[in-house]
């Protein structure tokens, strides 16, 4: 205790007991009741949000939208699946160009190999029959390349497919919006129309947030202006 809290106790200032009891609390203590203090204040004075639909025009026409996704998909995954198939159709061909080349390939090796015998002192004929040999070794190894390209082409139409199914999904999402948008209207529907209706005011006593508010007063004064004529 300082000498101030002293002579302020002596002089009968002080609350010994209530200083005590503040002592006694932590730090820890005060600064939980502190942020707890804090946060009452924000959930008594914090303001609710607001969520504003968007306008029902036909740009914010969620089935629409939908409708949009799915004609524009299904377009997108028939043009890649026909360049798919061409792209396919022409490694076919290529494997099938491939293949006579070998045959022409294999028809000179075997020539040159028959005049190598006959002329061995001509290099020429031995060099041109090695040449053919290997021109038939890249030929396979071309092939093969394209045989794998080929399962690779086949593998990703497959893969396509199940843009068709994501396609029915979105379309049973629609059907049941659209059913639950027909519930709504029937079960709101009425027996008197709309513009027979008794029209009602577009703010009230009571409404916050605007400056066009009729009070009772305002009511009143109007139904006596009206029953004065």
């Amino acid at each position: 205790m300082t000498q101030e809290e002293l002579d302020a106790l002596m002089a009968g200032d002080l609350d010994l007991e209530s200083e005590a009891l503040s002592d006694d609390v932590s730090p820890v203590e005060k600064k939980l009741d502190l942020s707890s203090a804090d946060e009452q204040e924000e959930e008594d004075g914090g303001e609710e949000e607001v969520i504003t639909p968007p306008p029902a025009t036909k740009e914010h026409r969620v089935v629409s939208q939908l409708d949009d996704v799915t004609r524009d998909s299904e377009e997108k995954a028939s043009e890649i699946f026909d360049a798919l198939d061409v792209v396919l159709n022409d490694v076919e061909g290529a494997i099938g160009a491939i293949g006579k080349m070998q045959s022409i390939a294999d028809d000179f090796e075997n020539l040159f190999t028959t005049l190598q015998k006959k002329f061995p002192h001509i290099t020429r004929f031995a060099q041109a029959g090695d040449q053919a040999a290997e021109l038939r070794k890249l030929g396979d190894e071309a092939v093969e390349m394209l045989q794998s390209a080929d399962t690779q082409i086949l593998g990703a139409m497959d893969t396509m497919q199940y843009q068709d199914i994501h396609r029915q999904k979105i379309e049973r999402v629609i059907n049941i919006m659209r059913a639950l948008s027909r519930y709504m209207s029937a079960l709101f529907e009425g027996n008197i129309e709309d513009e027979k209706r008794v029209k009602s005011a577009r703010h009230i006593e009571g409404d916050t947030g605007t400056e066009e508010v009729i009070s009772n007063d305002d009511i009143e004064a109007l139904i006596a202006q009206f029953g004065g004529k």
